[in-house]
């Protein structure tokens, strides 16, 4: 898999990417969770840059990842690690968990992908799923509360 800066908008939309795919396919209600939420936005990227993040995704996973019997690709925990190991600060942490679940959820249905991708990204980074809700990440908080005030934390 290529490097991205750590903390940078490729890093965590990568980690995004991934939630997407997580599943075996991009399903239409989760395109248009990233639209509700503005996750892309977000996420500091341009839609252009984003399906960039997401075509090199899919080149890293052709050349590094497994193939299941089935034809599916898939990551290994130690090749999730080095991509959650590149969203380093605590806060990104959340707010990427945040948007990662927003994915998952979207659907209504969660896949064995899924599920190992989030469980690995809150064991990974030691979050608890009550720290993911809108009211513990500032930015979501600011966003619920419809205010343009600084949030305190």
């Amino acid at each position: 898999m290529r490097h991205y800066p750590s903390d940078s908008p490729e890093a965590m939309g990568r980690l995004v990417a991934l939630t997407l795919m997580a599943d075996g396919a991009i399903d239409a209600s989760e395109l248009k969770q990233l639209d509700h939420t503005d996750t892309i936005r977000r996420l500091g990227l341009t839609e252009a840059s984003f399906d960039r993040v997401i075509h090199e995704l899919c080149d890293d996973m052709l050349t590094s990842a497994h193939r299941t019997p089935a034809g599916h690709l898939e990551l290994d925990v130690k090749s999730i690690d080095l991509l959650l190991a590149e969203v380093q600060h605590p806060l990104l942490q959340k707010q990427v968990l945040r948007m990662m679940l927003d994915v998952v959820n979207a659907d209504r249905e969660l896949s064995r992908g899924e599920a190992v991708l989030v469980a690995e990204a809150m064991k990974f980074w030691g979050i608890d799923l009550y720290e993911v809700s809108d009211s513990s990440i500032p930015s979501l908080r600011l966003r619920s509360q419809g205010r343009n005030e600084p949030v305190r934390v």
